[in-house]
């Protein structure tokens, strides 16, 4: 199905939301390395999940009230999550790896899964500009990184994170094709639970057959500051933001 091309207006909002996404999205990770030597990935990501569900569903029936929740298609949106939940647990094994700031930079080949995506699936032509724009995308990342333009190791630490930008798009792709009755604000928040709950399960499995568990003693005060900046601003506004402005725009633009 093609659809009429959004207004201007739209499309300059879109892209301001896109880049707010990305900003927000990178400011909540340097947050993550006060918890990983204390929290095992199952758990954070359970944790990071669970605290951004909830925000999103506060305000999701503060906006839109009660009856927008018992319509949602929970079904869809639940698988949708554990997908997502997926892409946040690759997300944490790869900066358990590397950094913070390695992680942010392996985040410029977002477009360019975008862009294969959308040509494998919408039947999205490859124009110059587009190929352009994938190609300086990922040799930024590649030079912010290397510090030099041939000089990146891509450890399993990097795998793990192209991992999960590769989920995270995909993720991102199915929560406007496969819900498209929902507002931006209602995919974000049905996906994100779904994703919380999917990560919830999957810690408690981990814990019932011995995975290691937190560091209670390790935690204070600044970790739980640090796990509300992880969960409120790198998932829940940047996962709003984000779903915002792939409507509009597409995963790979």
């Amino acid at each position: 199905m093609t659809l009429a091309a959004p207004p201007r207006t739209s499309l300059a909002m879109a892209n301001l939301a896109c880049a707010l996404s990305m900003v927000s999205w990178a400011a909540g990770l340097p947050a993550a390395d006060f918890l990983i030597p204390h929290v095992p990935a199952l758990p954070l990501t359970a944790a990071r999940m669970g605290l951004a569900a909830i925000v999103l569903m506060l305000a999701w029936w503060m906006v839109e009230g009660g009856a927008a929740l018992r319509r949602a298609p929970w079904a869809r949106a639940i698988g949708i999550g554990a997908v997502l939940s997926l892409g946040g647990l690759l997300l944490l094994m790869g900066q358990a790896r590397t950094d913070a700031v390695t992680v942010a930079v392996l985040a410029a080949v977002l477009p360019v899964v975008g862009i294969a995506l959308e040509v494998a699936f919408d039947g999205r032509r490859l124009r110059f500009a587009l190929v352009l724009g994938g190609m300086l995308s990922l040799l930024g990342g590649v030079v912010a990184l290397s510090g030099q333009p041939l000089g990146l190791d891509l450890g399993l630490g990097a795998a793990y994170c192209l991992g999960s930008v590769v989920v995270y798009a995909l993720a991102s792709r199915w929560s406007v094709t496969a819900l498209p009755t929902l507002t931006p604000l209602g995919r974000s928040a049905v996906t994100v639970a779904g994703a919380g709950l999917a990560a919830l399960l999957v810690a408690l499995a981990g814990a019932a057959l011995g995975a290691p568990g937190p560091d209670w003693a390790a935690l204070g005060a600044r970790e739980a500051g640090a796990l509300i900046l992880f969960a409120i601003f790198s998932m829940a506004i940047s996962q709003l933001l984000w779903v915002a402005s792939v409507g509009p725009l597409g995963n790979g633009r």
